[in-house]
């Protein structure tokens, strides 16, 4: 990984413009203007930003339920910085700091094409969730 250019922040700062269009391009959908800082300080145990020269490039939310259970939410990486183990830093970070916090479990969902990042690159392990769609 080229990570010398690659800086990680728990609860790092950004602008709520670079974040949607950091989600826009990651999840392919047209750049929103939801106020993530107020969303993520409101409701959030945290979250890890990563830069790149400056620009915000990746990106992770780490909500919680307020005890012992956190929910990994939105690992994102720009495309030109995507398979260079950016992403599973990103997740890392997110499980040190959910830990530190006092967490017990931090549970994520993901599509079915993730199954090997979450499982063999980020230790998660499959459990039985059930999910009923709302919308």
């Amino acid at each position: 990984m080229q990570e010398c250019d690659a800086r990680f922040a728990w609860r790092g700062p950004f602008e709520n413009k670079e974040l949607n269009a950091l989600h826009a391009a990651c999840f392919e959908h047209a750049v929103s203007d939801d106020d993530w800082w107020n969303q993520v300080n409101r409701f959030s145990l945290g979250w890890v930003c990563m830069r790149r020269s400056g620009v915000l490039d990746g990106c992770v939310n780490v909500a919680w339920d307020g005890g012992v259970h956190a929910f990994l939410l939105d690992t994102m990486v720009a495309a030109p910085s995507r398979r260079k183990g950016y992403a599973t830093r990103l997740v890392e970070e997110a499980v040190a700091h959910a830990k530190a916090s006092g967490c017990e479990w931090l549970h994520v969902d993901f599509d079915p094409h993730l199954r090997n990042f979450y499982f063999g690159s980020c230790g998660f392990v499959a459990t039985d969730a059930g999910l009923i769609r709302l919308g």
